[in-house]
């Protein structure tokens, strides 16, 4: 079993907030994938989704790529 700590999930998205945010989306969006295709067997996605977070590629950059959004407000009626 592989332990994440919040520095690690911090390093990469500025803060542990946000690294679990994205890790979260990300793991519901692997869990909307089809589970007879799925490539992954019995890792679990939260581990899964928390691994791509941390690990980095040659360049420092984090597998998980993400953007943030601003919301627009909503104009009253």
């Amino acid at each position: 079993m592989k332990v994440f700590t919040p520095k690690e999930v911090a390093k990469p998205a500025g803060s542990k907030y946000l690294g679990v945010l994205v890790t979260s989306k990300y793991a519901r969006e692997l869990n909307a994938l089809p589970l007879e295709r799925s490539p992954y067997g019995p890792v679990k996605l939260t581990t899964l989704a928390l691994d791509a977070m941390t690990s980095t590629d040659e360049h420092g950059q984090s597998q998980l790529q993400y953007r943030l959004v601003t919301m627009r407000k909503r104009e009253r009626e």
